[in-house]
């Protein structure tokens, strides 16, 4: 780590034939670019979409930096840069739950709600790092763990509080909602799927182990970028009506 930080000052040269390295540098330059349209935009809403919108911004923008240093490191060590990755989720995952604790006070969302879902991506982050670098011979454990809090908040978006109150919104909240509930259902599984071909388990037979860097590069830029441009169009929306 140390010999790291002493040479994360210069810019790792990436091979152009690497293809992981590059979408390490377009989801960087991509996350980027979404950043500066959330916050260059904040001023044409109202102070009850200001917050949502500019959210979506801190969320890309954490993420830009993030990959800035992944991209770096994996040029100059050509590794998986796990523990990066872990430090990205684990600040902008609770704000993408943020996001539907915001879009849902206008149906009368509690705090309460929002705890809840940001202790189960926490529990859901730091098992799945517990088993993927700390623990690795129950890396089967730790990702049963972390795939049960995975699916609390699946159920909880999709049947439970926050889907009711959705419903309870209508309108363009619930539409909105729906899509990010898809985005969290279908987005989301990269994840797990990633942790089980990383880390040796029962399921390692069937599924083989190897690297899905680009795979997250892609999943993460899609699923961080996607999730703003519906808050922002649920804004624009509300804004006209």
């Amino acid at each position: 780590m140390t010999n790291f930080m002493f040479i994360s000052g210069m810019i790792g040269k990436l091979d152009p034939t690497d293809y992981v390295g590059f979408t390490f540098f377009v989801g960087c330059m991509a996350m980027m670019a979404a950043s500066a349209f959330f916050f260059l935009s904040l001023s044409q809403f109202d102070k009850k979409w200001r917050t949502s919108v500019l959210v979506s911004g801190l969320i890309t923008f954490i993420a830009a930096v993030h990959y800035f240093y992944m991209r770096d490191y994996w040029a100059t060590f050509g590794e998986s840069p796990t523990f990066f990755r872990y430090v990205d989720w684990v600040l902008t995952v609770p704000l993408m739950c943020l996001e539907f604790y915001l879009i849902l006070k206008v149906a009368g969302a509690k705090q309460s709600l929002l705890w809840k879902m940001i202790i189960y991506s926490l529990v859901m982050l730091v098992t799945g790092y517990w088993g993927e670098v700390v623990d690795p011979s129950n890396a089967a454990l730790w990702g049963f763990f972390s795939g049960v809090a995975y699916f609390l908040i699946v159920y909880e978006i999709w049947i439970g509080e926050a889907a009711k109150l959705a419903k309870a919104a209508g309108g363009n909240t619930l539409a909105a909602h729906k899509i990010l509930c898809w985005f969290v259902l279908v987005g989301w599984a990269i994840y797990p799927l990633g942790y089980m071909l990383g880390t040796d388990g029962w399921y390692t037979g069937f599924m083989g182990k190897g690297s899905v860097d680009a795979v997250y590069n892609i999943a993460d830029a899609i699923n961080k970028i996607g999730f703003g441009l519906v808050i922002y169009t649920l804004a624009s929306k509300s804004q006209t009506n």
